[in-house]
């Protein structure tokens, strides 16, 4: 059985709709998704071995399912370029959560790879009448704000994939203006086809939620992302 089985099969024996960002990662990356580096530690001890051997500058995230938006409780701190401003960090973190979540479970936390570029999104969801959709739009603090997303059903094919990142409202972005280069197209409609096969072939996967995804010239690449399982009597 592969990893990505094992994870999906245990959560739900488990029970639990909702997996963990490493859980999530650790799928898709097996999967074949292009992931930013990505480690896992309890302590401070931990944080800073996989911090050293990812490679600064670094994302530090706390992993808890009783924290929904970790950047409001000061859960996310981006751009840590030494070990000392780290553990510098690691003990802000501590204290800012405690002080506004003082009830919070904390998992563990993560330590991912920093990544720059314009911030999209690709999602699924299962609609009960039309089955599975897919989006794809502008993602990171914008999504809410301005809802630049379109729709596809899945599964899609490559003209679809061609067609949505010409239908969103910032596509002229994703061309290059005042200076800065196109996207690499080519690497975010292989993103948008390797999703919707990836939900074609996990059907008990409910809704999927890469956000962001950072596109530049060379590529694109996912940084978080969310996986929740239908309930096992669906």
């Amino acid at each position: 059985m592969s990893e990505a089985k094992k994870i999906l099969t245990t959560a739900i024996e488990q029970n639990r709709k909702v997996l963990t960002v490493q859980e999530s990662k650790t799928i898709l990356t097996q999967e074949g998704f292009p992931v930013n580096p990505t480690g896992y530690g309890h302590s401070l001890e931990e944080v800073v071995s996989e911090a050293t051997k990812i490679g600064f500058p670094i994302v530090l995230k706390v992993s808890s399912e009783d924290i929904l938006h970790k950047s409001d409780m000061g859960g996310v701190v981006t751009g840590i370029r030494t070990v000392d401003e780290l553990k510098q960090e690691f003990a802000l973190m501590q204290e800012k959560i405690r002080s506004k979540l003082p009830n919070a479970r904390i998992e563990g936390y993560l330590i991912e790879k920093m990544e720059s570029g314009i911030e999209l999104l690709i999602g699924s969801t299962q609609d009960p009448m039309f089955g599975p959709i897919l989006a794809f739009g502008l993602g990171g603090i914008y999504v809410e704000v301005l809802k630049d997303v379109v729709f596809r059903l899945i599964p899609i094919e490559q003209e679809d994939a061609t067609e949505m990142i010409s239908e969103i409202k910032a596509t002229k972005i994703l061309d290059g203006i005042r200076g800065q280069p196109a996207v690499d197209k080519k690497a975010l409609i292989e993103l948008l086809l390797k999703t919707s096969d990836f939900i074609t072939k996990y059907p008990q996967i409910e809704e999927l939620d890469l956000n962001p995804i950072f596109a530049t010239e060379h590529g694109v690449t996912v940084v978080d992302a969310r996986i929740i399982l239908s309930d096992p009597g669906q």
